[in-house]
């Protein structure tokens, strides 16, 4: 599934048209989760037709396409489906109980309620809402229009703190022949580094929240003075809000870029399969793993070497730093040590370069040397 984006212009009048039909999405939703609350035995299928039974009770419920009334639904039962999933595997710790909605911030449509006008430059929704055409504004290779209708299978709308955009699912794969360059690589993630490879190579961690933090805590401060529910208060909070949307783009597109230059560059990527929640409930450390983005960087890497057809190996992560990477004696060290010298035979090297060349090791192990085999990490 291949997901293409727009940033929608129209008037006020559609954009609050726009936040009418998340505001229904989220009331069918929360309704639908209080259904299966109050009852016992509620499938996935009594949702779906609860939600006829709120287009004939509320009105403005009516003014929503039926199929987006579905997805909101189909939403509560994506909520309720992970609960059980969770019970069922008796997962440690909180189950994930469903929980209401309060915060919506999109609305879904399947394969009615729009349409793409011929140009590919515009977009009409057709139900009660209102919404009417919108203009399309993006990236001028994005040739939404190029794509069969009936291969657009989502149609999403989402708010985020500089406006409106709309998402298309289109049911596609995207393929890219590689090019060999018969190099492995083993990456080691860290805080003072980004990654360092088995090569020696590292990449500088950016640490874009630790830059714009300054300027976060003034808008904080900014936004803690306003009065409430003034309109000097809802342009603090936008200022704020555009902030971090800003952070989480710079952490976004330094994931992609830096994930897309290894699969270009290697034949197999090797990677520690580090349990990032758990290594964010140390508190010294949880701003700085967090802001490093290491979840993001591991899924464009997997997407990437998908595409790419190349193997992407998750590693297990225990003692890929205390081992040797010449003899294979243990060397065991504090976090503070930032160099790995074996007495034993005598290697002097930096600690995440010896945990990367250990990392490729049990990769190409894993894989009987072979750089076309091995388990995608998924």
């Amino acid at each position: 599934m291949l997901i293409y984006e727009y940033k929608l212009a129209g008037s006020k009048a559609q954009y609050a048209a726009i936040e009418d039909a998340i505001r229904i999405t989220q009331f069918i939703r929360n309704k639908a989760l209080r259904l299966w609350v109050d009852s016992r035995g509620i499938n996935r299928n009594d949702l779906q037709v609860y939600c006829s039974t709120l287009a004939k009770d509320y009105a403005f419920a009516s003014c929503l396409n039926s199929q987006a009334r579905q997805a909101a639904a189909d939403r509560a039962w994506s909520a309720i489906a992970r609960f059980y999933d969770n019970c069922k595997q008796h997962k440690s710790g909180k189950k994930g109980y469903p929980r209401f909605q309060h915060d919506n911030r999109s609305v879904e449509y399947k394969t009615t309620g729009w349409r793409l006008e011929p140009d590919g430059k515009h977009i009409t929704f057709t139900d009660k809402c209102g919404i009417g055409t919108l203009r399309l504004v993006g990236n001028k290779g994005q040739q939404i229009e190029a794509y069969p209708i009936k291969l657009i299978k989502r149609v999403r709308i989402v708010r985020r703190a500089d406006g409106y955009y709309v998402q298309f699912a289109v049911q596609a794969e995207r393929h890219i022949e590689h090019v060999s360059t018969g190099k492995q690589v083993g990456i080691d993630l860290g805080l003072k580094a980004f990654l360092t490879t088995s090569d020696g190579d590292s990449i500088e961690n950016p640490r874009h929240f630790r830059k714009a933090e300054k300027r976060l805590k003034r808008l904080h401060r900014r936004l803690s003075r306003t009065q409430k529910k003034s309109k000097n208060r809802t342009k603090a909070r936008k200022r704020l809000a555009k902030g971090y949307l800003k952070v989480q783009r710079q952490r976004e597109d330094f994931a992609r870029k830096t994930a897309n230059a290894l699969v270009t560059s290697h034949d197999l990527i090797a990677y520690e399969d580090l349990k990032i929640a758990n290594m964010v409930r140390n508190h010294s450390l949880a701003k700085s793993i967090s802001d490093a983005a290491w979840g993001r960087f591991r899924l464009w890497l997997i997407y990437y070497g998908r595409i790419h057809a190349i193997p992407v190996i998750a590693v297990e992560p225990a003692f890929t730093t205390q081992d040797c990477s010449a003899c294979g004696h243990r060397v065991k060290k504090s976090l503070s040590v930032r160099t790995h010298l074996c007495i034993h035979c005598g290697l002097v090297m930096d600690r995440d370069h010896n945990a990367a060349v250990n990392i490729l090791a049990k990769a190409v192990s894993s894989t009987g040397g072979q750089s076309g085999t091995g388990t995608l990490a998924v």
